[in-house]
């Protein structure tokens, strides 16, 4: 049996490079399951890191008790703040392992401006392409997809007929007043963001309120703003009542999730995609929209839920109290 490594640490240490500190440790013995001691990666240092949402921290904690069951000591940099940090901190080795997206990789660290509206397609030239430039590594892609979108109360969408982002871009031209929006900073300047996905659309924005993640969904729920920014795959869009705008132009890239880790630590330790494929293999959607919802919604905590799901899944045991 293994601690998952933070536990191990008398105590928070700051790494170098990105100035980061390891976070308290998720407190389970990790005991095995489908997912089995592999002799390679016994007692090998291996640094998971996230960025700071639900989902990133959510496929974090799996990550972290999926080596520790392999028999890796693992070491938590989840819940880091931005998609530069996250990209610096592996890039750098303040971390070694962490999910990335393959639209945030096509547009934000390799610098296009066009997605490939396929998924695989998008996938592979992201993979090919930041291994030949960046050594980076992507594995095999995830089914689970969280792109962008426009949400809005039910309410809302029904009182104005709302089901595509062409329908709330015919409404807000003829009521602009009303073209209020909540996003989160990043995306307001993002190419694959508000600048973008206005030019293609044509809508008018009166007032660009930038929030946290969270504080978007709220502010949707409660009438801060009539839209906005929201991930296709967020618990809180069945635990608020909002409504999905269907991207009907397909302007936001594809956003699978893929392990992602240096290519000189792959070399140095490949056991690591036979443990992680699974667990990657395993995620959707649907699944994750509930184990967010489990989080931000009812309030459940991140580890627990990471844990709950790796036990139901069977990839450890379910002896981990």
């Amino acid at each position: 049996m293994k601690r998952l490594a933070a536990a191990l640490l008398a105590g928070a240490f700051v790494l170098t490079g990105c100035g980061l500190s390891t976070n308290t440790a998720v407190p389970f013995t990790v005991t095995p399951g489908s997912i089995q001691p592999v002799p390679a990666l016994q007692g090998v240092t291996i640094t998971v890191g996230s960025k700071d949402f639900t989902e990133q921290i959510l496929v974090g904690y799996m990550a972290e008790l999926a080596l520790a069951a392999a028999g890796a000591d693992v070491r938590d940099l989840t819940n880091i703040q931005g998609s530069s940090n996250s990209r610096l901190a592996l890039k750098t080795g303040d971390i070694d392992l962490t999910w990335e997206y393959s639209g945030t990789g096509w547009i934000n660290y390799l610098g296009h401006t066009d997605p490939i509206p396929d998924e695989q397609g998008q996938f592979v030239a992201v993979r090919d392409e930041d291994l030949a430039q960046n050594g980076i590594r992507w594995l095999p892609y995830s089914e689970l997809n969280n792109t962008y979108a426009f949400g809005v109360t039910e309410a809302y969408a029904q009182q104005h007929n709302l089901r595509t982002t062409s329908d709330m871009t015919t409404f807000l031209t003829q009521n602009p007043d009303q073209a209020v929006f909540c996003v989160e900073t990043e995306f307001a300047s993002r190419q694959d963001g508000l600048p973008g996905v206005q030019k293609t659309y044509g809508f008018p924005t009166t007032e660009v309120k930038t929030f946290g993640t969270g504080a978007i969904y709220a502010g949707v729920a409660n009438g801060t703003c009539n839209f906005g920014e929201i991930f296709t795959t967020d618990g809180r869009i069945a635990g608020l009542n909002l409504r999905v705008l269907e991207d009907d132009k397909k302007f936001f890239p594809q956003y699978n999730i893929s392990v992602v880790l240096r290519e000189d630590f792959y070399r140095q330790h490949p056991e690591i995609e036979q443990v992680m494929q699974p667990v990657a293999m395993a995620l959707n959607n649907e699944e994750m929209i509930e184990l967010g919802k489990r989080v931000d919604v009812d309030g459940e905590d991140t580890a627990i839920v990471a844990r709950d799901w790796m036990v139901e899944k069977g990839f450890i045991g379910a002896d981990t109290a």
